[in-house]
């Protein structure tokens, strides 16, 4: 992270303490050289679950970034692939990435929990963001999801299995959560990232209560842990209604 391409330390907190939006405009020229960017392995596991399902037509990634799921995306969809991502900073980012002609590519700046689409794709993905929505905003943004898809269509994105108690990454991720929730409740605007609030079980009950059917698929090139648990997964929520 603080190699001479990425962010300095100096950058990440002047960025922890502005709003979310503003902090990716400032972050967007790094991003890509940060942890925070979703990693190949990730990508490409995703992108081979779907091949089982697809082609699809058009597609579309929510809170895209500097465009790396849109990259994938492209070799998924035959019609055309769109950016979504409120931060005018990692869209231009996104913009300036060299790409193929085929397929389409748009970039659209929009929140993800007001999207200005309806009925508009046959798949959504998104890697990495769901940390920025607080648990009571998941029923929003999932309705909006569930506008944009065309009946029949899939919402799709990883979940990792959590770190296990005896493990260090669970108190490193707890005392970051912990930290954010300080800050926020001391510094305004709120910079809403919490690595803990994203709870399977919740999430798929807000899945199926917005209208999907959800199914769970092991991406087994990430193996399982100790206790037989995948360690990553692919949720697929299929519009039903």
């Amino acid at each position: 992270m603080f190699s001479p391409e990425g962010p300095t330390l100096r950058e990440l907190a002047v960025q922890a303490l502005s709003s979310v939006e503003h902090g990716y405009d400032l972050l967007a020229p790094k991003f890509d050289h940060t942890p925070f960017r979703t990693p190949a392995p990730v990508l490409d596991a995703v992108t081979s679950a779907l091949r089982r399902t697809g082609p699809y037509d058009d597609g579309l990634d929510l809170c895209c970034g500097t465009g790396a799921g849109v990259d994938a995306l492209a070799t998924l969809c035959r019609g055309s692939v769109t950016g979504v991502d409120f931060s005018a900073g990692m869209l231009d980012v996104a913009r300036g990435r060299a790409r193929p002609p085929q397929p389409r590519v748009s970039w659209v700046r929009a929140d993800a929990r007001a999207l200005p689409f309806t009925d508009a794709f046959d798949l959504v993905v998104s890697f990495g963001a769901f940390g920025h929505f607080l648990p009571g905003e998941l029923p929003g943004l999932f309705a909006q999801v569930h506008g944009a898809l065309r009946p029949g269509g899939r919402f799709a994105f990883p979940v990792l299995a959590p770190p296990r108690p005896s493990s260090p990454a669970f108190w490193t991720l707890l005392g970051f959560d912990a930290v954010m929730r300080v800050r926020n409740a001391v510094w305004r605007p709120p910079f809403v990232m919490y690595y803990r609030a994203f709870r399977l079980g919740e999430v798929r009950r807000e899945l199926e209560r917005a209208g999907f059917r959800v199914d769970l698929r092991p991406l087994p090139g990430f193996g399982t842990r100790g206790d037989g648990i995948p360690r990553a997964r692919m949720i697929e929520a299929r519009r039903t209604r």
